[in-house]
């Protein structure tokens, strides 16, 4: 059995449902009107079934970047030069990213992985090095990848979270991308598996003109018209048209259900690898947050795929992990919405039913 499969047989297919049935009981004894804090009261539920504990403490947190770059770059996809993604891995270990600086007021680490840059880092630098090749081929012109190398992608997200949890154990991760022309096989992704026009779907990315975003759905189209992958196998849709770290980022989701750690995705590139995840190991979505509402046009219809709803809005188009690492604060304060606001009972109020049926 491969390390996929393995790690796939674990997740648990159901959350502790005695925690969350105390978690709701909880929620609607507090002194407030109940359900009067809306989605932080679901996120505290939901917690509290993953960890089987109403008292959830989310001390360890944790993102990961992943990087790669995408041979369809060639295409005029993108409104930036590949050469872009592993300076910004060196902008990663530098502490000098958008990541860093918003991972570090949410109190997260972040260190970037290697899944398939198209460059040679020094072994000595502090990230993960998991490169599987230097970057995918042109999709316009035959597959991004083997249907191996796809596997040993998700592998390596998987490796990354079990070395993570072996060292501390981490209580949330939260998944981020870096990679020239990402937002391209990600929009092919939910295009393949959704079967949508690509006009509809496909986003300017890093911020192309009229005549780059022609460019990007043109390849789109030949990559799925050329390849047809089978959306009803979600190796063979990330083989033909997908990224490397996109494989990284779905063996980060599948890896931390099989630890029962909360993950909450970032963008649109982010939720690509979360569909991927999702498609291969449904029981995963049961650990899976979705940060934020991307600008890009296909997250809504990621979102629609896997039954999620962001939790904010921000007009966020960046990666990176930086919407994860924004409603990492929201899940932090889910978990004392929980376990520290009272019950009626704890503060002896009294006419509860007469306050839960009029306060507003």
């Amino acid at each position: 059995m491969s390390l996929l499969e393995q790690t796939i047989s674990i997740i648990k297919p159901e959350l502790n449902q005695e925690a969350f049935a105390k978690a709701k009981q909880r929620l609607q004894d507090q002194a407030k009107p109940p359900g009067s804090l809306g989605i932080m009261e679901d996120i505290g539920a939901r917690l509290a079934a993953i960890k089987g504990t109403i008292d959830v403490h989310l001390t360890n947190k944790q993102i990961i970047t992943c990087a790669g770059d995408h041979g369809v770059v060639e295409e005029g996809v993108s409104a930036f030069p590949a050469e872009v993604t592993p300076q910004m891995v060196f902008n990663f270990v530098g502490g000098g990213a958008s990541v860093n600086i918003i991972g570090r007021h949410a109190g997260a680490r972040v260190k970037a992985a290697d899944i398939g840059v198209n460059y040679d880092f020094d072994p000595v630098l502090p990230i993960f090095h998991k490169k599987v090749k230097h970057g995918t081929d042109n999709f316009t012109k035959g597959p991004a990848m083997t249907r191996e190398e796809a596997v040993k992608s998700i592998e390596a997200g998987i490796e990354i979270v079990n070395e993570l949890h072996a060292q501390t154990p981490v209580d949330l991760l939260g998944t981020g991308d870096m990679g020239i022309g990402n937002t391209t096989p990600s929009t092919a992704i939910i295009a393949a598996f959704s079967g949508l026009p690509v006009e509809r779907l496909t986003g300017r990315g890093t911020g192309v003109d009229d005549k780059g975003l022609a460019k990007k759905i043109a390849a789109i189209q030949k990559g799925l018209e050329i390849n047809r992958p089978d959306p009803k196998d979600p190796l063979d849709v990330l083989a033909k048209v997908g990224g490397l770290e996109i494989g990284g980022l779905a063996g980060l989701v599948i890896g931390a259900a099989a630890k029962g750690i909360p993950v909450v995705c970032d963008g649109l590139i982010s939720t690509a690898g979360a569909l991927i995840a999702c498609e291969l190991a449904p029981a995963a979505k049961n650990y899976l947050f979705a940060s934020h509402k991307s600008v890009e046009i296909g997250h809504k219809y990621m979102y629609d795929r896997l039954g999620l709803e962001p939790l904010i809005d921000l007009k966020f188009r960046l990666g990176e992990g930086t919407g994860a690492a924004v409603c990492m604060a929201l899940l932090d304060l889910a978990t004392r919405i929980l376990a520290d606001i009272k019950t009626f009972e704890e503060v002896s109020v009294s006419n509860k039913q007469h306050y839960s049926s009029h306060a507003s």
